[in-house]
């Protein structure tokens, strides 16, 4: 079994030695790895067999060596004898190589050059034709450039789109186009940005202009309103077709046709006619509508400027405070919204669709409630009547401006009605001083005329007509003091600055004649009638004052129907016209007479009772003093003297003779009824306790003075003893307790025969009783004591009787 077991592996060792002989040295390691697996210690075998493997095969190339020792030998001869050829050429070819070396140099670098070139002319070639694509796109971004720089912005928008279309994307590969098309929407943005800017710019622009277009618009408007109303003056045309502002040099008329201006000069007429292309530029909503349409957002735009436009309207329409202060406020306020509204008017015309009529209309609307309660406002702190009617004429002018561009105006016209009424008003107050300084200024005498020349002069101030005056040499004296013809003139003055106000408010002689009529009847019934009340209440306005403004109310009253006559000429429509207004002012010189003659009656009164206040009777004298007292000689000599004044009046003329005649017998019967009532007053004083016999002799002296007066005929036209009669109670008063006929008294009471009708029960009763208890006194009744007891007992018998009568009277 060894033995075979050694066969075995000697077998497997010759294997393995010729695999690692014949087999790649790659493929060594699996054959090598075979020998550690096989039995232990193999390896040791294997290497001795490997070991004599290698000598064998020395042995063998060792045998080989020697047999070939000879050639080899020979074989090195030979090259040593071939060496120093070899050196040889080897110095020819290295000189050789050096020599084409020198000569190639040039070759490969002008080949190299030649190659390099070749490249770069494909790469220019290749350049060529991409840039070929690229420069209309790089020509379109610099046009671009171009139009934003010069603001060209809508153009710029159709250059964008251009880009974005056609160009950009040929060229989409290069990243300068991507830089392109990320730039367009920023840059889109911006022009919004930009645009939207010229837009705020041009909003307050128009802020800033609109004055000067307003101021433009009504100034052009009322010169052709002058014009037309000239020509139409000059053919005699009622109506005529108003020529208005326009916008491009044409006159659009109120039917909407359009006519050449008719100035001559066509040149000279364009240099004249302002439009409101010459003082707003409008470019940039013109640029903004488009730019904002091509982006497919106009309805922003058109939002954003419409509400825009209402804010501006609205502090367009604030007015300033003290704007109701100059003219110059109100013509500023005007001149902002004819500006605001012009500009919308142009604006409306030439876009399409930025704003519609609706809207404008809406703006028209919401400016006019505001305008209307504004000029409300405004004008009622107005109280310069000039002030007033410089108002309107900017009113109507403003209104005619605005009614060529289509907007209603009715309402304006219909407010003129009421700032007509704050104009009466306001001339009403100015006139009101100016009577008052008339009315201060007056000497209240009739005036003296020395000349013809100053008799024509006042005729022509105002119409007086007297045939017996004119008759009369100079100097002469007019009835009616000087304030008589200042009032006239002074109410014709109103008339004519009341139809300053009714011109160019288009209405008709009718209504401009029922304006005059109404703020004449208002002057005279209100103003006038005020001033003249207010006169005749002064304190410095004495008897004489006051008869002389009785005198001049009836000459103005009478001078009214010259006041019709002159409205009738200014208006040519005649009185007798159906609703034409009468001037009813008659009634406030009436009224001013009869408030005159009032006033006569109660100073007379006061006069008489401050003589009386000065009476000092001594109500315990036992005799009279023979004369009546001082104090009521005072007083009729006053009233003699005051009386006089009506009897010296201008008695040629019927009318004042019967006035004044009828004044005096009033004054005079009411001052004697007065002085009647206040003596009767200071007998039955009840402060008075007792009256003497000789107090009751000395004030019936004073009544004797009194009804001495009234019988001497102070004035003149009473019939018989009327005036007397004012008297009569203090005389049978008198007459009772002088001749002491209580019997006849007590017998005829309640008779109409009786001899003392007047003297009143209690009237008598109350003075009796005055003069019973004075025993203590020297007086009647202590003579009666010491005379005759009995008459005593009748006085208390007749005071009994007395209070009996006034008893029965009560109940």
């Amino acid at each position: 079994m060894a033995e075979n077991e050694t066969l075995e592996c000697i077998t497997e060792h010759e294997r393995i030695l010729q695999e690692i002989e014949s087999t790649d040295t790659a493929c060594v390691g699996p054959t090598l790895r075979s020998i550690y697996d096989d039995q232990p210690n193999a390896h040791k075998r294997f290497m001795e067999k490997l070991d004599a493997r290698i000598r064998n095969h020395d042995r063998e190339i060792e045998k080989m060596c020697n047999f070939h020792h000879q050639g080899f030998v020979d074989a090195i001869t030979e090259l040593l004898k071939v060496r120093a050829d070899a050196e040889k050429l080897m110095g020819q070819v290295t000189d050789t190589n050096r020599r084409l070396q020198e000569a190639g140099r040039e070759v490969t670098a002008q080949t190299e050059e030649v190659i390099r070139c070749r490249i770069q002319q494909m790469n220019m070639a290749t350049t060529v034709e991409k840039l070929q694509l690229c420069i209309p796109v790089l020509e379109m971004y610099s046009k671009l450039k171009e139009q934003l720089e010069s603001k060209r912005y809508y153009a710029a928008l159709k250059t964008m789109e251009q880009l974005e279309k056609f160009f950009i994307p040929r060229v989409s590969q290069y990243r300068f186009c991507q830089i392109m098309a990320e730039n367009l929407p920023r840059l889109r943005e911006e022009i919004k940005e930009i645009s939207m800017s010229d837009l705020k710019d041009f909003l307050e622009s128009i802020r800033k202009h609109s004055d000067k277009v307003g101021e433009t618009a009504m100034r052009q408007a009322q010169q052709h309103r002058t014009f037309n109303s000239a020509v139409a003056k000059q053919a005699s045309m009622g109506h005529y077709t108003k020529p208005l502002y326009s916008l491009n040099g044409r006159t659009q008329t109120h039917n909407g046709l359009m006519m050449d201006e008719d100035t001559g000069d066509e040149d000279e007429a364009d240099e004249e006619i302002l439009t409101a292309q010459d003082l707003v530029d409008f470019s940039p909503v013109y640029r903004c509508l488009h730019i904002y349409t091509v982006l497919g957002d106009r309805e922003t735009f058109e939002n954003y400027y419409r509400k825009q436009r209402k804010k501006q309207a609205r502090l367009v329409l604030q007015p300033q405070a003290n704007m109701h202060e100059t003219v110059e406020g109100y013509r500023r306020y005007f001149n902002q919204i004819v500006g605001f509204f012009v500009v919308e008017d142009h604006i409306l015309h030439a876009t399409q669709g930025l704003v519609t009529r609706a809207f404008t209309d809406e703006l028209w609307n919401m400016a006019l409630s505001k305008i209307i309660a504004v000029l409300r406002t405004h004008s009622s702190y107005c109280d310069d009547p000039d002030l007033v009617l410089e108002l309107k004429n900017l009113i109507v002018i403003f209104a005619d401006t605005l009614q060529g561009y289509g907007f209603p105006v009715n309402r304006l016209f219909d407010l003129l009605f009421e700032v007509r009424d704050q104009y009466n008003e306001t001339l009403l107050k100015k006139w009101a001083l100016v009577f008052r300084e008339i009315f201060e200024l007056d000497n209240y005498s009739p005036i003296p005329v020395d000349t013809e020349e100053e008799y024509k002069l006042v005729v022509s101030r105002f119409p007086f007509h007297d045939a017996e005056i004119e008759k009369q040499d100079f100097p002469k004296k007019l009835p009616m003091s000087q304030s008589v013809p200042q009032i006239y003139t002074q109410v014709k003055e109103l008339i004519y600055a009341s139809l300053k106000f009714s011109e160019s408010l288009h209405r008709s002689s009718t209504e401009i004649d029922d304006m005059l009529r109404k703020s004449t009847n208002l002057l005279l019934t209100r103003t006038l009638s005020s001033c003249l009340q207010n006169l005749i209440k002064k304190p410095h306005i004495g008897l004489t004052e006051l008869v002389q403004i009785i005198i001049n109310t009836t000459h103005l009253e009478q001078a009214c129907k010259y006041l019709e006559e002159f409205i009738t000429n200014i208006t040519n429509v005649s009185p007798e016209t159906v609703h034409t207004t009468r001037l009813y002012g008659l009634s406030t010189f009436k009224d001013a007479r009869h408030a005159a003659e009032g006033e006569i009656y109660t100073k007379l009164n006061q006069k008489i009772d401050e003589f009386i206040q000065l009476a000092d009777y001594e109500w315990g004298m036992a005799e009279s003093d023979g004369r009546a007292s001082g104090y009521l000689m005072d007083l009729i000599n006053f009233l003699r003297s005051t009386f006089q004044v009506f009897t010296h009046l201008p008695n040629n003329n019927n009318d004042h003779a019967s006035m004044s005649g009828k004044v005096a017998q009033t004054a005079c019967m009411s001052a004697c009824k007065h002085l009647s009532t206040s003596l009767m007053q200071m007998l039955l004083d009840t402060e008075l306790k007792q009256i003497s016999m000789g107090a009751i002799q000395q004030f019936n002296l004073d009544v004797i003075q009194c009804e001495l007066f009234a019988s001497s005929e102070p004035v003149p036209g009473f019939q018989g003893d009327t005036l007397q009669l004012a008297f009569i109670d203090l005389r049978q008063l008198l007459d009772l307790f002088m001749v002491w006929d209580w019997s006849t008294y007590l017998a005829d009471y309640g008779q109409p025969t009786s001899k003392y009708l007047r003297v009143n029960p209690a009237t008598a009763l109350a003075l009796l009783e005055k003069m019973k208890d004075t025993s203590k006194k020297n007086n009647i009744f202590s003579q009666f004591r010491k005379n005759d007891r009995d008459k005593q007992k009748l006085i208390e018998t007749v005071v009994k009787q007395l209070r009996s009568l006034v008893n029965g009277m009560s109940s």
